[in-house]
């Protein structure tokens, strides 16, 4: 899921075409380089819950296999919208040393998750619920409903590698 921005453009931003607002612009704020999880949280809630009409138009769900599109990518951040149909989910992973959020923007995600040196634990989130972390856990999402679900998620710094695990205990907080 990652690409790239040219590394000589210090303020530069992409913006999916179908959620290119005001509101997007100003929130992804390409002066920042680096994001703490609780900025994370903030900026995917807000798009969640004030870009919904744009985010229900482009959303699509597949049912042979998971979607994403980015939205927003900068120096500092990457947004990305995802989908999951009943059953779909994640390989056990983390992602590279960067900060995350996720908010969940339709439906519902059954989460699995452990910080660095701790137990396996689980949620369950419903639309609204928003999720931030540091570099130090890994987890997997699944829709365990029988309903689709889609969500927000951002990550700093961006391009990180995603390393997937065989399960989540193997995660070593790398």
């Amino acid at each position: 899921m990652t690409t790239s921005l040219p590394v000589n453009l210090k303020h530069a931003k992409d913006i999916h075409p179908g959620i290119d607002v005001p509101l997007l612009h100003d929130a992804v704020r390409p002066e920042r380089t680096l994001w703490s999880p609780a900025e994370l949280r903030e900026l995917t809630s807000a798009v969640a819950t004030e870009l919904a009409t744009p985010l229900r138009d482009i959303v699509r769900f597949d049912t042979e296999q998971r979607w994403w599109a980015r939205l927003a990518l900068t120096m500092g951040v990457e947004l990305w919208l995802l989908s999951w149909t009943p059953g779909q989910g994640t390989e056990p992973h983390d992602h590279g040393g960067a900060a995350g959020s996720f908010t969940v923007f339709l439906g519902e995600l059954g989460e699995e998750y452990l910080h660095t040196g701790g137990p396996v634990q689980s949620a369950q989130w419903q639309a609204g619920n928003s999720v931030a972390f540091g570099p130090g856990r890994a987890h997997q999402l699944r829709n365990n409903s029988s309903r689709p679900a889609a969500s927000i998620h951002a990550y700093s710094p961006p391009l990180r590698p995603v390393r997937e695990y065989r399960t989540l205990t193997d995660f070593a907080g790398v």
